[in-house]
């Protein structure tokens, strides 16, 4: 789906550390919180012979496109829901994952709440969330990611946040690794422009200001473009916790 923007892609080099972070075990039933197109969903569910894995987002085309790509596996669901209020079965899960799909919620105690009592006993979390703005050079660049993006970055915060919705040993793990947005300059920017569905801004812009912002922004991506594609650097921690 040309429209859907490949996240995919952008966050190859996270995979392995996620996927290490998250262990996931022969027999275990996996949530994946904010699963996107599903990625993360289909690792679990390979991994998880013996088990299953859901994966849950509130977009319907990502989960289009996460279902087209999940064909031939027997072990893996997807549902079109919100985790905050979602009415998952309870103690039900080992273990819950997110790759970048909890820091958009309006209520992140109440969120986390509600995914911790579809945890069983000792049920186990892990999480990949961008730490602060000012450490994401993509952030910075191009003036993406709202606030929202970065709610999960304080540690400290989000610590609390999890302490309060019931788990413990809550641990943070900083990975630092480039973020891709292409092989060159201008299929990057084609990809900004889905991302931030850039065109619609500009056309409040008079057609001068509107050709500056473009003439900035692919200047930035050419500075960006290494032989290897377009890379701007970029900051995450792994939050891992357990009931």
């Amino acid at each position: 789906m040309a429209d859907v923007f490949d996240y995919d892609a952008e966050l190859s080099l996270y995979n392995e550390h996620f996927r290490t972070a998250a262990r996931v075990g022969h027999a275990d039933r996996v949530l994946d919180i904010g699963c996107g197109t599903g990625l993360s969903t289909r690792e679990a569910a390979r991994a998880a012979v013996a088990g299953s894995a859901l994966g849950i987002d509130v977009s319907a085309p990502m989960l289009e496109r996460a279902r087209q790509l999940s064909e031939g596996f027997t072990n893996l669901t997807f549902e079109q829901a919100d985790a905050q209020v979602h009415a998952f079965p309870p103690a039900h899960f080992d273990l819950c994952i997110s790759r970048f799909g909890t820091m958009f919620f309006a209520d992140p105690l109440a969120a986390f709440t509600n995914i911790g009592r579809a945890l069983r006993p000792a049920g186990r979390l892990v999480l990949l969330v961008w730490r602060e703005r000012d450490r994401n050079e993509w952030a910075e660049a191009i003036r993406l990611g709202g606030s929202a993006a970065f709610s999960l970055a304080d540690s400290t915060l989000t610590q609390g946040i999890l302490t309060a919705a019931g788990f413990v040993d809550v641990t943070f793990t900083e990975v630092h690794e480039p973020v891709y947005y292409g092989p060159d300059a201008a299929t990057a920017y084609d990809a900004v422009l889905r991302l931030l569905k850039l065109e619609d801004q500009l056309a409040d812009l008079d057609p001068a200001a509107a050709e500056q912002a473009r003439t900035q922004l692919r200047a930035t991506l050419d500075a960006h473009t290494t032989p290897d594609g377009v890379y701007f650097d970029s900051r995450a921690w792994i939050v891992e916790a357990r009931k």
